[in-house]
């Protein structure tokens, strides 16, 4: 069976699914993997690298579609792209299925048996194919080093002979995966670390990586499954917000990573809260691609917003692409993702998929002409209803 590679044709998008790790991984199993010409080269790593661990290369451009029986994606794939694969064909990448309903039913009408790594079931065993850890891993990293390089002044401590100068003061929102990340990784910068987040386990995996948990007695957990948070209803949203509103001030750094899968960002920080931050602090939307934790957040841009007192300024930086930004270690894990769940499904050197298996289940998007995951099919129903209204 031949799985296709291609490089990625979105705008900003560095990743690749595949490195030559992935390649030797999936020509050991019997598959033959063809590589597209320069799919790499954003994430440094070279023709000559893929062709040396075994890829067959194609013309840039050049990828034959219809001769592939897999192919593995980053970005969710396009209705053309999807309309160009032939009846069968097994894709596997991000499908981003809550935003992107036009392509899942092209995917469906096309006869594509497509996987979801969204959908991937958060259990113990599906973890080494659990691609929103792994990328949300890097963007958290990546969300602090945005700060530092905007906050104007230092992030440690520092005693010199010229005086002392104190520790800025880090709080996160959200303590997830990036969320942790970036408690983590601001504390290694020397910062003093505070967080906050709405599920029960939070406080725990915060006070381990040497932050302080803010507990706002909100009286009840917001656990959903997977481990994600739920979203808040309104007036308890409205307390949280006024009960993190002094914290949010005495920042110098607002990192804030809360997401709700398919469902937009929950707003927990306005445009109020920021302006009473100090002049010069800096906030960080990990959250801003889907609507944004903090009001006046724009993906991919940098905001000034005014401090209330009108002496300065704070900046609100939106992420765009967090993941891509770090191309090179973000596709190493991206692409053991994909390799890990296309070896699950690889059976003496054919992709074949058992459905009785729950991870293959719990992460198959479409197959047979359908859409398999409930969700996405009642969505896409919704939508006709509403066309045909």
């Amino acid at each position: 069976m031949r799985v296709g590679i291609a490089k990625e044709r979105r705008e900003g998008e560095r990743r690749v699914a595949a490195t030559p790790e992935t390649v030797r991984q999936l020509t050991g199993l019997g598959l033959e993997v063809v590589v597209e010409q320069g799919a790499g080269e954003a994430s440094g790593i070279s023709d000559v690298s893929y062709r040396d661990a075994g890829a067959e290369l194609a013309p840039s451009g050049g990828l034959d579609l219809g001769s592939l029986d897999a192919f593995a994606h980053v970005r969710p794939l396009t209705r053309q792209w999807a309309a160009g694969l032939k009846p069968g064909t097994i894709t596997v990448g991000l499908a981003s299925p809550a935003s992107e309903l036009e392509t899942v039913a092209a995917l469906a009408e096309a006869g594509v048996t497509a996987f979801a790594l969204e959908l991937v079931p958060r259990i113990s065993r599906a973890q080494s194919m659990d691609a929103l850890t792994s990328q949300a891993l890097v963007s958290g990293y990546r969300c602090v080093l945005e700060a530092a390089m905007r906050l104007p002044r230092f992030f440690p401590l520092y005693m010199t002979a010229a005086g002392t100068i104190p520790p800025a003061k880090v709080l996160v929102l959200g303590a997830g995966v990036a969320g942790l990340q970036a408690i983590g990784t601001a504390k290694r910068l020397g910062a003093r670390v505070s967080a906050n987040d709405v599920r029960a386990a939070s406080a725990d995996e915060v006070r381990s990586l040497g932050g302080t948990f803010i507990d706002l007695d909100l009286d009840a957990a917001a656990d959903a499954a997977g481990g994600y948070a739920k979203e808040l209803g309104e007036d308890r949203a409205a307390l949280q917000r006024r009960l993190l509103a002094p914290h949010i001030a005495d920042a110098d750094v607002l990192i804030t990573t809360a997401a709700i899968p398919g469902r937009p960002a929950p707003r927990l920080v306005t445009t109020d809260m920021v302006a009473a931050m100090r002049p010069g602090s800096v906030v960080v939307d990990l959250a801003a691609e889907s609507g944004g934790n903090v009001e006046g957040s724009v993906a991919g841009a940098d905001v000034s917003v005014p401090t209330a007192s009108g002496d300065g300024a704070i900046t609100i930086v939106g992420m765009k692409d967090a993941a891509s930004t770090m191309p090179s270690d973000a596709s190493r894990l991206y692409a053991k993702n994909v390799a890990n769940l296309i070896e699950l499904m690889t059976v003496d050197g054919a992709v074949v998929p058992d459905f009785d298996d729950e991870v293959v289940a719990g992460a198959c998007l479409t197959a047979g002409g359908e859409v398999r995951h409930a969700p996405t099919a009642e969505a896409l129903a919704a939508a006709s209803r509403k066309e045909g209204a």
